[in-house]
């Protein structure tokens, strides 16, 4: 046993991995896993927004593979990110809100989560920040050799800097005065100094950062890259909305924490949320270029494969919204990387999901796939073998509430049973819903017989995900 010290604003704690003394036997190869909370597609390789300054997450990209079009199993932290860790859906498991955890789903805790898989089959696992939701002891009990939170979403300035008067996390501006007062840099501190060390068998490491999630604070520096006189708003048409059912309308809206889209415009806020956010966005990608350097920088540079991915999309008022919590596009598309030896570099558009994740480290790691996983592995379109992916890519919020996601459509299906469908090739901002054009009857068809054919009751209770279904299911009819 040793332990990592030395960084003056905290002490990492012990590792216990001990020390190589000769060289190990065991080539496979190491698991990076960098989680990015709320993040959307706001990053240069997926022009989500023209101004957005990411040159680490850029340099990632066109140095691996970027899945242009990737998407979350669930719009919301906590099932976004069990499903990741299970490859299980949410209709599966029941878990389709903010809460409750993993262990209180009878299907998802007799499944071996990934960090427990890797460490069963002789790798050294560990991790910070945020993996599973950041509940309290939740990362602590499912991530081995657990590094800490650094302070989570905060540091929390005295008062709120904004007047929103909603939820307390719902703020922005600028805040601290310096990077080092951030959790993010000092998870990437930590990860720097986990990656100097010298470990006896392969590792698996997850480090999850916690911007731009709100509260979407950042130092000066961050936005002065984006000065507010140039900000370019995200491009919306004033009838958006009317085309969709009362239902589609009310489950992104009733009950939720977000501000109002009228609030946003009343106050003059528009420019000044989406400016945090992009400045919020450039400082997690400076504290990703920092660990991306200390791996490459590393004796595992040549042997370890990075998985970049977000947990969800994040609207900023697309369809006159803000936050997670849709079944559209700005709700359920995430950047997703990978990086590594012996990929083919690139982009593929083919619809992959967080599910995938999994059952893919369990194929590059020479590991025996699981057969409880509902998620396919990546390998094929890891080595340039698009034409042998089939599948499409399923999005829940709540029983009944889906998204069925192929190469250029996008089908919705809600629970009182109105659809939407969009056509990407001409519709790629899915302002116009062709779910009564005749000419697309066939593919909605399609699309529709994708949807589960079973589904698990939600379970736990009053998160506003569980808010939002209750209103929108009590307006039925």
């Amino acid at each position: 046993m040793y332990c990592l010290l030395g960084i003056s604003f905290m002490t990492l704690g012990c590792i216990i991995n001990p020390k190589k003394n000769n060289p190990s036997s065991d080539k496979r190869p190491n698991i990076l896993l960098i989680a990015v909370d709320d993040l959307n597609d706001w990053i240069g390789p997926l022009k989500g927004h023209p101004q957005a300054l990411t040159p680490n997450m850029d340099r990632l990209a066109n140095e691996g593979i970027l899945f242009t079009n990737a998407h979350c199993q669930a719009p919301v932290c906590t099932p976004s990110r069990s499903s990741l860790m299970t490859s299980l859906y949410p209709s599966t498991t029941g878990l389709y809100f903010l809460n409750p955890d993993i262990k209180h789903s009878p299907i998802a805790k007799k499944n071996v989560l990934m960090p427990q898989r890797f460490q069963n089959e002789g790798y050294y696992v560990t991790g910070v920040g945020k993996l599973f939701h950041n509940g309290r002891g939740i990362n602590e009990k499912y991530v081995p050799n657990y590094g800490g939170n650094y302070g989570g979403f905060g540091p929390f300035p005295k008062e709120k800097i904004t007047d929103f008067p909603g939820h307390s996390l719902w703020d922005w501006g600028i805040f601290p005065k310096n990077d080092t007062l951030m959790p993010d840099y000092k998870l990437a501190t930590w990860a720097e100094s986990i990656l100097k060390n010298e470990m006896a068998t392969p590792f698996w490491m997850g480090v999850g950062f916690y911007r731009p999630h709100v509260p979407q604070y950042a130092p000066k520096k961050w936005f002065d890259l984006y000065p507010l006189d140039s900000i370019q708003l995200p491009k919306i048409i004033t009838n958006d909305l009317d085309d969709l059912s009362k239902y589609g309308r009310d489950i992104t809206r009733e009950g939720h924490v977000s501000p109002k889209h009228e609030w946003v415009i009343e106050n003059q806020q528009w420019k000044p949320l989406v400016q945090s956010y992009l400045a919020c966005v450039s400082f997690v990608d400076a504290q990703i270029g920092r660990v991306f350097d200390a791996l490459e920088n590393s004796e595992y540079a040549k042997n370890t494969y990075i998985v970049l991915f977000s947990d969800h999309g994040f609207h900023l008022g697309e369809k006159k919204r803000y936050a997670k919590r849709s079944l559209w596009n700005d709700g359920t598309r995430v950047p997703l990387i990978f990086w590594g030896p012996n990929i083919s570099k690139g982009t593929s558009k083919k619809p992959v999901q967080l599910l995938d994740i999994y059952p893919t480290l369990l194929e590059l790691a020479q590991i025996s796939p699981d057969k409880l996983h509902e998620g396919h592995s990546l390998m094929n379109i890891l080595k340039g073998k698009e034409e042998k992916w089939p599948h499409h890519a399923r999005t829940t919020f709540g029983p009944g509430n889906h998204a069925i996601i192929s190469e250029n459509y996008r089908y919705v299906r809600y629970n009182d049973e109105t659809e939407e469908f969009y056509d990407h090739s001409i519709d790629p901002h899915e302002w116009d819903n062709k779910s009564k054009d005749p000419k697309y009857q066939e593919l909605i068809e399609q699309h529709r017989a994708l949807l589960p054919k079973a589904e698990h009751t939600a379970l736990g209770k009053g998160s506003t995900g569980h808010v939002s279904y209750q209103i929108s299911e009590s307006s039925k009819n």
